[in-house]
């Protein structure tokens, strides 16, 4: 476990209204996960994220990342924010943490939204998550930020790109790669909630990225089938809908919250 306390886990707060807890992506943070969509977000919501350990202003871990740990961070902050019941968004790595915080925490979440996520790695995201953990512990992280691009962008917005601006991109993202980033998907690769799938009750989203070379639709479409109340929404874009299509991306989170608000 690590020995960070609660206290020690940055907090994003933004807006007004209904609670919308934010849990983002391995390698990313609030700002990079959702900042593209917070404006939307927090026109509607008291939105409140938490980075996790190594990312944002959250000192790095003294040790292994916990699923466990990272829920009760986020209700943590929940609490501090006032927020009796709330929404759930999960994005990536988010999805584990959401599903496990409604399945500690069922009579406070009203709503679920996964995205570009999982139960369990499988054989390929598991190996994808170790090259991306070896690259980054090794410090080639000019490679790291080559082959993110690669993992990441769907087939069409990456063949957009020349070799050059691709080059370019990988340099400029090289140097924003997370401190915590190797902890992170290390949990990737450990992290597995199919137990907590079943007993899910509350209304649950699940966004589909359908170009994703990251987290295979197949894989998200498992996990939407385990769910009993999920519905599937199919977001052509790879693994960064927040870079792709954020628009179509908080329109899809957006109007299902307010379908499912309860008043």
């Amino acid at each position: 476990m690590t020995t960070t306390t609660p206290a020690a886990f940055a907090r994003t707060v933004r807006g007004a209204g209904p609670g919308l807890l934010l849990a983002h992506g391995a390698g990313g943070g609030i700002e990079a996960n959702y900042g593209p969509i917070m404006e939307e977000l927090a026109a509607q919501h008291t939105v409140v994220g938490v980075d996790y350990p190594g990312s944002g202003a959250t000192p790095n871990a003294q040790g292994p990342l916990e699923i466990d740990e990272l829920v009760e961070q986020l209700v943590a902050a929940a609490d501090a924010e006032g927020l009796d019941t709330f929404a759930v968004s999960g994005y990536s790595l988010g999805g584990p943490v959401a599903i496990r915080l409604a399945s500690r925490h069922p009579g406070r979440v009203s709503s679920l939204v996964l995205s570009a996520t999982f139960a369990y790695a499988d054989t390929r995201t598991s190996l994808a998550a170790s090259i991306w953990h070896q690259l980054f512990e090794s410090g080639q992280h000019a490679v790291l930020a080559q082959y993110l691009n690669l993992m990441a962008l769907s087939e069409p917005v990456l063949n957009s790109l020349t070799p050059a601006q691709v080059h370019t991109a990988a340099e400029q993202l090289a140097p924003a790669i997370p401190v915590g980033t190797g902890d992170q998907v290390d949990l990737v690769r450990r992290a597995d909630v199919r137990g907590d799938l079943a007993a899910i009750a509350v209304p649950t989203l699940i966004v589909v990225t359908t170009g994703d070379p990251l987290i295979s639709p197949s894989l998200q479409r498992e996990l939407a089938a385990a769910i009993p109340t999920a519905e599937v929404a199919e977001l052509p874009t790879g693994h960064l809908p927040f870079a792709e299509r954020p628009q179509e991306w908080v329109k899809l989170i957006g109007d299902f919250l307010a379908r499912n608000r309860k008043h």
